[in-house]
């Protein structure tokens, strides 16, 4: 399996497809085959694919995470929450990446960060045969500085910023509000990265909104799924691909 990452400046893209199967649970059937989306992404020039296997396996199944495994030619970032059983799974295939991210059976996705603050000990334990497995592992938290010296207290390598927030922010028109959560999510990467962690961001994730994001230079990697599965309904989803990369690049000065 590839997992060379690039040292080059450019900002990788993880794409996530966890509701191509969203879409295909939602009939029971076969199809559209979550493994099918991701040999697409990587053609359309995704650097990674993302797949989260919730407790409930609401969208993303075991069986997908086999199939991913054992086709994809570029990392695999394997999400999940911090417990017994995901831990077996992923030391099972030790995927390129782990990424812990909180969960709850009642959310629609991911409503916020990790408290790994409060979940120290039991966490520094959790990553230990994930490291000694091989695979990176990444918290999925919030901007929170205190978050931030955990995960590098834990042993964390990664640290993925939740920017759902700015989002938000930015689609409801209160961009000053907007502005101010760029701007911490700026430090908190700058801080980050001073620490010796590597950045990633994601969720919700737009055209509209991606630029100032990718701007970022202490970001390594966006992880983006769920909108470039919907715009996938109109213009194809090799094609969102693209030009959510040329956005990217854009915004690195690379286009």
């Amino acid at each position: 399996m590839k997992t060379a990452l690039t040292h080059d400046g450019k900002l990788r893209l993880g794409v996530n497809i966890d509701h191509v199967a969203t879409v295909r649970n939602a009939r029971g059937s076969a199809w559209p085959d979550p493994l099918r989306a991701a040999l697409l992404a990587e053609t359309a020039g995704a650097d990674g694919i993302t797949a989260h296997l919730r407790e409930d396996r609401r969208h993303i199944r075991d069986a997908d995470i086999e199939a991913l495994m054992a086709a994809l030619t570029v990392p695999l970032n394997f999400e999940c929450a911090a417990t017994a059983e995901m831990q077996a799974i992923a030391l099972r295939h030790k995927p390129h990446a782990v990424c812990l991210v909180p969960e709850k059976r009642e959310e629609r996705t991911t409503e916020g960060g990790l408290d790994v603050a409060s979940d120290q000990n039991r966490l520094t334990e959790y990553l230990i045969s994930l490291r000694e497995a091989g695979c990176r592992v990444s918290m999925f938290i919030g901007h929170d500085p205190h978050q931030i010296e955990a995960s590098a207290r834990i042993g964390a390598e990664i640290v993925e910023l939740h920017v759902g927030l700015y989002s938000d922010l930015l689609a409801e028109g209160h961009t000053e509000l907007a502005q101010r959560e760029l701007a911490a999510l700026h430090r908190s990467a700058t801080f980050a990265s001073s620490l010796g962690l590597e950045v990633h961001a994601g969720h919700g994730l737009t055209f509209d909104n991606v630029e100032a994001i990718a701007a970022i230079p202490e970001l390594a990697e966006l992880n983006i799924g769920h909108f470039l599965i919907g715009e996938a309904i109109f213009r194809g989803l090799g094609p969102a691909i693209e030009e959510m990369r040329r956005r990217m690049d854009l915004a690195r000065g690379m286009a």
